[in-house]
């Protein structure tokens, strides 16, 4: 528990209190632009998380993480992780180390609870070192695409679709992690949170491998695949030969060691930088990236 702080209360427990999860979604959208209360349309948070926040005394949240269960695959291992999320501090309450009282109950959290490892997405990974944070470095993977695939039939889901939602629920729960080198095994809401949030995103159905794709087209006509969802993970060659097209190229944004094809891993520069908290060890021998749609 931190220090007591004149005009300010610290909570755990806001998920259920409406007023206090809209002044969190608050500070959210104010910091990044992001409204997270799409995820009350699927059901809420995630089950898993335990928040960390202060509030004012008129009921705004002026600082806030939040934990959760992130179960990951790593070079083929079992990880029993955590991941934070939706780190803010209001600019007004800057300086005054009420983020340091927020990471460190976070973390206090995850060691209390047996996490071998944390994982966390930022764009200022110099603010985490301290913490004993360490970034791993991720690629993306390019290349021609396959021949030869066999085709399968193909259904378009809908985001908006209560129908499509219920049946990507049922995939998540049972899903096999994209790759072996790391993945994470389930991670239901921000999969559907992206979904939501990335609208040029495709999602189809190959109705034979019981799998959903999540895919899109780059302006050059380059096949961008970002993540497969179910308890099978069909080749890449038979993904193209099922969605009907013949891409200029391929890039996919997860190590494509189940997908029988394999692309020259380049390094991602972009502003989100992964980092994990845990033994030295713990990260992929080859190069490896987190699937876009559990982003978090």
């Amino acid at each position: 528990m931190p220090v007591d702080r004149p005009g300010l209360t610290f909570r755990t427990d806001y998920f259920d209190d409406a007023a206090a999860w809209q002044a969190v979604a608050d500070l959210l959208d104010d910091t990044f632009g992001i409204d997270v209360t799409g995820l009350d349309r699927f059901g809420g948070p995630d089950p898993t998380c335990t928040a960390f926040a202060w509030f004012d005394d008129a009921g705004a949240c002026v600082a806030n993480i939040s934990a959760f269960a992130l179960p990951l695959v790593v070079d083929g291992v079992f990880l029993h992780a955590a991941g934070l999320q939706s780190g803010a501090v209001r600019p007004s309450h800057r300086g005054r180390g009420l983020y340091r009282d927020v990471m460190q109950a976070a973390l206090d959290h995850c060691d209390a609870k047996g996490f071998e490892a944390v994982a966390l997405l930022t764009e200022s990974p110099g603010l985490y070192e301290r913490h004993g944070f360490r970034t791993l470095p991720q690629h993306r993977f390019s290349g021609p695409p396959p021949e030869g695939g066999r085709a399968c039939p193909v259904r378009r889901l809908h985001i908006q679709s209560d129908d499509d939602v219920t049946l990507l629920c049922r995939l998540l729960d049972g899903r096999k992690p994209v790759s072996d080198r790391f993945s994470p095994m389930r991670q239901r809401e921000m999969f559907l949170f992206n979904a939501l949030l990335m609208p040029d995103v495709k999602l189809d159905l190959l109705e034979e491998h019981d799998a959903v794709v999540a895919w899109r087209l780059d302006e050059h006509g380059c096949f961008e695949l970002l993540d497969i969802v179910g308890a099978s993970i069909p080749s890449l060659a038979d993904i193209l030969a099922s969605l009907g097209i013949s891409p200029s190229g391929v890039i996919v944004r997860f190590a494509p060691d189940r997908l029988a094809w394999n692309g020259a891993a380049v390094q991602d520069e972009g502003d989100m930088v992964l980092m994990l908290r845990g033994a030295e060890n713990l990260r992929p021998e080859k190069p490896f990236a987190l699937p876009p749609m559990a982003e978090f």
